[in-house]
């Protein structure tokens, strides 16, 4: 779980960032505006199946195309519908080093627990100068931060060393990995603080990163079958390793599917057949056409019975 040694978690906090945090899609209606009730409806079914934290704002939430307006406003219906159940856990991520530390300071501001952020993007910048940027945003910091690493989406990746150094700072307390690179992830369980939480940002991982002494997931997945992700970390941590690896490979054809559209379209359509709606993703990313969707339907066969 994520969680809090302090009964107030907004003062004076320590977290430790553990367990399976789904990082949800944003629901849009046919004219592509944010869906408060359809989203509503997501988290509730979330922390039905029992997930551990919530994730807004990421890349299958489709940060890239909100207002800071949106992102605000999407922040604070979670943290409404959440109601304490679990924490919520808010992306802020921009290129420029200031425009992290005023979205931090207003997404703390609307209640959520904990912020990531995304390394810069399209301009690449230095290691040294990418310890900079974070060093200052977690200086800055009203909450704890999780770092998050996807290089094929920003053109640039967090370095062992880098991890290694920002791990030590007091404010930062994990990485959501990306990079679907094993053995990057034991390097960082190898090298980071003793307080410091790695999460699988890819789900074809989740189950590998628990064994090599991981804490847990992000998962994109658990949007549209949140019971099989939560499959893998109830029998992990019930020694149960036989079915966690079964649950880990029933993700595969889901993870597959992607590849048959434009991130997060697959997705989205795949929660809105599994009966989570969800709406469509905002242009330039069309919807799946009649083909695709009767493709995907057959891949999901697996998660109806």
């Amino acid at each position: 779980m994520l969680y809090c040694d302090q009964n107030n978690h907004k003062v004076g906090m320590t977290m430790k960032f553990r367990g399976i945090v789904p990082a949800l899609v944003t629901p849009f209606d046919a004219q592509q505006r944010v869906d408060e009730n359809a989203l509503r409806g997501l988290i509730e079914n979330l922390i039905g199946a029992g997930v551990h934290g919530l994730f807004v704002l990421g890349t299958n939430g489709e940060f890239f195309a909100l207002s800071e307006a949106e992102k605000l406003r999407i922040a604070e219906l979670t943290v409404d519908a959440a109601n304490g159940r679990v924490p919520v856990v808010a992306g802020t991520g921009a290129f420029a080093t200031h425009e992290v530390i005023e979205l931090n300071k207003k997404m703390a501001d609307r209640g959520v627990d904990a912020l990531s952020v995304i390394t810069p993007y399209f301009n690449a910048v230095s290691q040294k100068e990418l310890i900079t940027h974070y060093e200052a945003i977690g200086d800055a910091s009203p909450l704890p931060l999780m770092l998050y690493n996807i290089p094929a989406k920003t053109g640039m990746s967090i370095g062992i060393g880098a991890v290694a150094a920002l791990s030590q700072h007091p404010q930062i307390k994990g990485i959501k990995d990306s990079a679907g690179n094993f053995d990057a992830l034991v390097q960082m369980l190898k090298y980071r603080s003793d307080d410091f939480a790695v999460f699988a940002g890819t789900d074809s991982l989740i189950y590998w990163n628990l064994l090599a002494g991981g804490d847990g997931a992000v998962a994109a997945t658990a949007n549209a079958v949140p019971q099989v992700v939560m499959t893998i970390w109830n029998a992990f941590q019930a020694g149960d390793h036989a079915t966690a690896r079964a649950a880990q490979e029933k993700l595969r054809p889901l993870r597959d599917a992607f590849a048959l559209g434009t991130m997060p379209s697959v997705l989205k359509k795949a929660a809105d057949l599994l009966n989570v709606p969800v709406g469509p993703c905002r242009a330039p990313v069309a919807p799946l056409d009649e083909a695709t969707v009767h493709k995907l339907e057959g891949l999901l066969a697996i998660y109806r019975d």
